[in-house]
């Protein structure tokens, strides 16, 4: 394996888990909290953003070194712009009924600060190699995180699972769970859920460190 291999694989996995938008930066939070009544709902946002977070990052790295320093925000803006307007054409191609479902936030996504902070933060200093893994972590990590939330809220608040019944008719939905009071809900019990892994990890190490 190639130096550069584990390097690689640490830029991927910071977004993912380390530096996670959803339940350690907590960014995006329109988004994760507006549609992930569905996990449709959740993996395609979260698969848009994706696309768009490599494709822009991969552009605003390119040009890092013609971009002046004065006008670098509005630039990252037109690329991220233009992008999410590929992507919006093609989730209208595909399915009007998910288009709608998605309504507005498809083209929030030009000032998604996930989107706007890896171009600043990273894009802007680093190769375009090492920039599109970095941004395909974050973005399979913001995946991820609205995936966590969606799945919870379509089986508590419609019985089903990618549109799939899990339960007989006697199933009484959490209505609650389709609603914005939902989203909060299920992402305060996610965040308590890490929080206290967390913890947990560092009493082990703590534990450890003293029986050494």
């Amino acid at each position: 394996m190639s130096a550069a291999a584990p390097q690689t694989w640490d830029e991927f996995m910071e977004g993912v888990w380390k530096q996670n938008p959803t339940f350690v930066m907590i960014l995006g939070m329109c988004p994760t909290l507006a549609v992930t009544v569905s996990a449709v709902n959740a993996i395609s946002m979260g698969l848009a953003t994706l696309l768009v977070l490599i494709a822009s990052c991969g552009l605003v790295s390119m040009m890092r070194k013609v971009t002046p320093k004065e006008v670098r925000i509005a630039v990252y803006i037109v690329i991220i712009a233009t992008f999410v307007t590929a992507v919006d054409y093609a989730i209208q191609a595909i399915s009007l009924a998910l288009y709608d479902a998605l309504g507005a936030f498809i083209q929030l996504i030009v000032v998604n600060c996930i989107i706007l902070g890896r171009a600043e933060a990273h894009a802007a200093k680093n190769p375009p190699m090492p920039a599109m893994i970095n941004a395909a972590g974050m973005g399979v990590g913001f995946t991820i995180g609205l995936l966590a939330l969606g799945v919870v809220r379509e089986i508590l608040g419609a019985g089903t699972l990618f549109g799939i019944t899990l339960f007989g008719a006697g199933f009484q939905p959490w209505v609650i769970m389709v609603l914005p009071p939902g989203g909060f809900f299920v992402l305060g019990g996610w965040l308590l859920l890490f929080s206290w892994m967390a913890r947990r990890k560092q009493r082990a190490l703590t534990v450890g460190s003293d029986h050494a």
